[in-house]
């Protein structure tokens, strides 16, 4: 293979290259995703341990889900009119704590159920607050030609933590305990707060508007405004919703007599968004991303499909794999409509909803998979989501004509943003 070519196939470092605050706020997210992801196994592992109950594992989503909708709104509100940069240190430090209280709760001779359900709850509130301030501070540093670049190297971030997390995760559970996995979480977060607190601050804009219902509102309608952001995420709700296995994965591993490959499983669809991360040079060179979307969610729903189909424990593996680079597609489009297309003084409360579309549908989608597996039997719960999954993105596409239409060269709102990011250029040089 020519340098050409791989130059062309593997992710373009530009935002990496141009950008210190980026490459710190990058490794900072790194670590931190490797921890959580420890976390986001040992925690249904516990509760599948201590109660033995699907429902109560896919519960999970249910408490999560008011945290999310009440601060990712708000959240996003707080991050137009705060300093990003502030918000994403002390959530990160409350992060810190609630791994604490885990790791406290899985060293008593009896843990409890109850404060596992009352981190997630805590834990999904945190996060709502930090992920508008931390999607609206990549376009503050990284240039708007280099945003769906960012938006690749952003994934690869995720999807590096995804599958080394949860893989690790299986065997330090099933060997060491889950303190050890609640221990390590606590230790990535104190080292992510080292390296935020050294970006430089990034206060609101000056046409934000203060954090009230009026402002969380004005977002709304901004976003209710442009048909093409809410087809994206129509479209990423129904897969979610509808195609989200994970809640049921320990369940799947017994039934499958795989108990020892459940931290595969786990780690199998970040593994695919990894493949597609690495491979990502492609994406820079696409223009209309609405199709992508649409196209890679269907696929999502129908790869999620077979792993629910299959009997045998590699080929669910692969099915999974496959599913994950589906989603890591659509992310990457969606990514780049959201970040060259909305302005500055709106990001946050847009990032808000975001955050609902893509946080609501895999909290709300556990408590799915959890009662379709009580209700039809786990493999039934799997690839019945994933066909209704494909169904539904489907019908969305037949019924947003504008997300299909979309293309970054015409759009009227990224040629605004685009001259926006020019003249601010020689401003911030004069």
């Amino acid at each position: 293979m020519t340098s050409g070519t791989l130059r062309a196939v593997l992710p373009d470092l530009a935002p990496w290259r141009a950008s210190r605050d980026f490459r710190r706020l990058w490794v900072s997210g790194l670590i931190s995703n490797f921890g959580s992801f420890l976390t986001f196994v040992a925690l249904p592992v516990q509760l599948k341990d201590l109660t033995g109950s699907a429902v109560a594992v896919g519960a999970i989503g249910a408490v999560e889900l008011l945290p999310l909708v009440v601060f990712g709104l708000y959240g996003g509100a707080l991050a137009d009119a705060l300093d990003k940069r502030t918000l994403i240190v002390w959530t990160e430090a409350g992060q810190g704590l609630l791994s604490a209280v885990l790791l406290v709760n899985a060293l008593l001779p009896g843990p409890a159920v109850w404060p596992l359900y009352l981190v997630a709850a805590l834990s999904s509130a945190l996060a709502s607050v930090q992920r508008p301030a931390l999607e609206s501070l990549w376009p503050r540093i990284v240039a708007h030609e280099h945003m769906p670049a960012a938006a690749s190297l952003n994934s690869l971030r995720w999807t590096v933590g995804g599958v080394a997390g949860p893989a690790l995760a299986g065997v330090v559970v099933a060997y060491a305990g889950l303190g050890w996995a609640y221990a390590a979480d606590l230790i990535t977060f104190v080292v992510s707060i080292a390296l935020v607190v050294r970006i430089a601050s990034a206060p609101a804009a000056h046409e934000a508007a203060k954090p009230s219902l009026r402002a969380v509102a004005e977002g709304a309608r901004y976003a209710w405004s442009r048909k093409e952001l809410l087809g994206t995420y129509a479209v990423d709700l129904a897969a979610m919703f509808l195609a989200m296995p994970l809640a049921v994965l320990p369940f799947l591993a017994d039934e499958l007599d795989a108990d020892w490959a459940l931290g595969l499983m786990y780690a199998s669809v970040p593994a695919g968004s990894m493949l597609v991360s690495l491979t990502s040079g492609w994406t820079s060179r696409i223009h209309r991303h609405g199709r992508m979307v649409v196209a890679a969610a269907a696929l999502w729903g129908v790869a999620v499909a077979g792993a629910g189909l299959v009997g045998n424990i590699w080929l669910v593996l692969l099915c999974l794999t496959l599913a994950g680079g589906c989603d890591m597609v659509s992310g990457i489009f969606r990514g780049a409509m959201w970040n060259q297309t909305i302005p500055d003084e709106l990001r946050g409360r847009l990032a808000g909803i975001e955050l609902l579309s893509y946080s609501v549908g895999p909290t709300v989608g556990q408590v799915r998979s959890g009662g379709f597996a009580a209700w039809l039997g786990v493999r039934a719960s799997v690839w019945s989501g994933g066909l209704l999954c494909a169904g539904a993105v489907g019908l969305l596409a037949l019924c947003l004509p504008g997300l299909m239409r979309y293309d970054v060269r015409t759009d009227e709102h990224a040629e605004r943003q685009r001259e926006r990011r020019a003249a601010a250029v020689p401003a911030a040089g004069a």
